[in-house]
Order: C-alpha cells, then structure tokens, then sequence
C-alpha cells in the first residue's frame, strides 16, 4: 500500500498496485476537490487531523487529573489544618528559628492547596468543552483553548510531582549554575554556548525565569557563563546536571568539545544564616589587571577551604561583592552537606572536588546515531537535537528518581 498527495492536482489518492484499475479506483480515499479550492479544503482536513490528535493529549490529561488532583488536594488540606493547629499551640517568641520553619511548611501547604485548586478548575474546563465537542456546539478555537489548558494542567501536575520528590535540603531553592569551557578552543567554546542555551530553553518550556547573569566571551565564543534559575525548586531539578558535559563529534570519540557545570543554590527567600570571617576572605578586582574582564568584576577567595567565587552582573562592586559572598556561603553549605559535617569550619579543604574533576555526567554524540547518554543514570536519548532544543525533563527525572531509591536504601 501507498500514499500520495497531490497538492497542485487537488487529489488525495490511496491505492495499492496489485489490483486492477477498478478495484484500484473502489479505494479512492478521502476526497477529490476542484483547484480554486484547493488550499480551503486542504486546510480543513489538516484541522479535522489535528482536532483529532489535540482531543487524544486532551483527554489523557483530564484523565490524569482527575485521578490525582482530588486525593491530593484532600491530603493536602488535611495537613494544612494540622499545621495551622501545631501553630496555634506553639510559642513564637520562645523558639523563632521552629517558628520559621513552621511558617515556610505552612505557606508551602497553602501554595500546594492553591495550585491543586487551579489545576482540578484548568482540568474542569477542559473536559467541559470535550462534553460541548461530543454535541456539536464547538467551534475549532475552543480546542486551542482546551488545549492551552491541558498544557497548563500537565505542567501544574508534573511540578506538583516533582515537589513531593524534592524534598531534600536546599532542593525547593533557585539555583545558580556556572558552565566553563573545558579548553579554549573555539570548538570546545561553541559547545559551553549550547549548553548556555539548552538550560535557558528548558527554564522557558516551564515557564520560568532563567537569566543569564554573567557572560565572558571572546572572539571563538563563550568560554563561561552564569544563569540565575530564579524560581522554586530549580536546585532540586538541576542538582543531576553538576560535572562534565562532552560533546563527541567523531564516531571514533577523538574529537570531544567539554564544558563543566556546577550548580549551587540560589536562596530566594533569605540569605544563609551565618558569618563568614573577613580575615577568611581575600577580596580582589580582575579588571585591574585584565581589562577584558567586566569593571565591577569581584572575586573573593576563601583561605580555609581555598574556593573562589566571582561576580560580574551587577552595576557595581558593592553589589557584585554582596552577590559573591552569598554564591560563596551557598557553596560552603553544599560542601558541608556533601562532608555531612555540622559546620562550615568543620570543612576540610582536601577533601574538596571541583566540578570539572566529577565523573563526566553525559555524552552528547552528534556523529552517526546522534544521541545523548546520560552516564549517571544510564538513560539513552535518540534525539540530540531534541536535547539541545531544552527537552531535558526526562534526563532530570531520572535523575531524580535514583537520588530517591539511594536516599531509601
């Protein structure tokens, strides 16, 4: 069997070629029409097949929904009346460090009543205008509203998913990630500018805020880079991502181009809670040296532990040196975490591991099989373009789903 379309012939024929001409010409499918209106017809058709697959994604969600919003939306009402009593009883004055704990767990729960009462609405809707659609009474941009809000719907319900899973430390905070070339070449500088653009585009299918706060280029492209993920639980979804991203561009994986990413939290409610000595701090300004560099660039080392941090984006020094010592104390916090260590003096700087020095976290191979391998997880991607295009979701998921089976062992 065949298909043909004949666009300019204004015939769409089906036909198989062991039959004869008028077996053949009894399987004449789907329409014939006259030239002068061709196009009007064509886009009809187009429109009944693309009705068809927007009712298919449609209803799934609805489905979806309505299986998990209700029980969730009860349990988390549940809870919210229980913190709200634990608040009633408990003394804020005498503990204020439980009381603030106490306040983000009760706010968390009133945003999750709130989105899970957004989303059973969306999803509502949605399946309103399908029961309109079994009885005629909808027009094609009725589905295109139907369809924004099952996409509205779908997004509520994977974050609200992912929320219950992030709930490690730091996980519900921004974050701020630093990609670096891994050499100078212009290959290697072309492949950090990609991965600079696969993370913004990620942030930009979810719907969130992502900017690049700080760019250093030269001629051959961008040899570092800093985004500011400014939105919830962004930490908890880009912690996979820390290590080494390679691109191979020969099937004999001679030619590799390599950027490095760390990841970090970027607090978005309050700063961290503690005091870094300025006798621990040696606070220096690179453009004095290196005009190239940004003119309110700051860069503070840290002695004791011996890590550098810089800042760039900001208008002036003040701020960028505001902006350093905060990505600094984010970063002492995630290392004593990873020490499993009660205080940040208690760090021990041998025991430090630089981000390019991780286990290379995934290959991108665009020779041959184009494909992505995610070496942490062993998750394959037969679609690197996809990839790149910032459909990074399932690569965060499972990566995601094995901190959880680890965290359970």
């Amino acid at each position: 069997m065949a298909a043909k379309i004949i666009l300019g012939g204004c015939s769409w024929r089906r036909f198989s070629r062991n039959l004869d001409k008028r077996a053949s010409a009894s399987r004449v499918l789907l329409f014939s029409v006259r030239s002068s209106h061709s196009m009007d017809d064509m886009d009809t058709v187009y429109k009944q097949l693309g009705l068809f697959s927007l009712k298919k994604k449609i209803k799934d969600v609805v489905l979806k929904a309505e299986m998990l919003a209700p029980d969730a939306l009860e349990l988390e009402e549940e809870q919210w009346i229980k913190q709200e009593e634990t608040l009633r009883y408990c003394d804020l004055w005498d503990d204020p460090t439980k009381s603030d704990e106490i306040f983000l767990k009760l706010a968390a729960r009133a945003k999750a009543v709130d989105t899970l009462k957004d989303l059973k609405y969306k999803a509502e809707e949605a399946k309103l205008i399908m029961q309109l659609d079994e009885m005629d009474a909808i027009d094609y941009s009725l589905f295109e509203q139907a369809y924004d809000s099952s996409l509205d719907v779908s997004r509520s319900l994977h974050h609200y998913e992912m929320s219950k899973l992030l709930s490690d430390q730091y996980d519900v905070e921004g974050a701020c990630m630093v990609i670096k070339s891994g050499s100078h070449d212009t290959k290697s500088q072309m492949w950090t500018e990609q991965v600079v653009s696969m993370y913004i585009k990620w942030a930009e299918k979810l719907g969130q805020n992502a900017r690049v706060a700080e760019t250093l280029r030269n001629r051959n492209g961008v040899s570092s880079a800093t985004i500011e993920f400014e939105f919830e639980f962004a930490y908890g979804y880009l912690l996979g991502e820390r290590g080494v991203h390679r691109l191979i561009t020969s099937s004999t994986s001679s030619e590799v181009c390599s950027a490095s990413v760390e990841i970090i939290p970027l607090f978005l409610r309050a700063s961290p809670d503690f005091e870094v000595k300025d006798d621990d701090l040696v606070v220096t300004y690179p453009a004095k040296e290196n005009h190239k560099l940004a003119e309110h660039m700051v860069r503070i080392q840290h002695l004791p532990s011996g890590i550098t941090v810089e800042s760039s984006g900001e208008r002036n020094r003040f701020a960028n040196r505001i902006k350093a010592l905060n990505r600094l104390k984010a970063k002492l916090l995630v290392i004593a975490k990873e020490q499993k260590v009660s205080d940040v003096y208690k760090i021990n700087s041998k025991n430090i591991v630089e981000p390019w020095r991780v286990e290379e976290t995934r290959r991108y191979v665009s020779k041959g099989q184009k494909m992505v391998v995610d070496l942490k997880t062993g998750l394959e991607i037969l679609d690197l373009k996809s990839v790149l295009d910032g459909n990074i979701g399932p690569l965060l998921g499972a990566h995601i789903g094995m901190r959880r089976s680890i965290d359970a062992i």
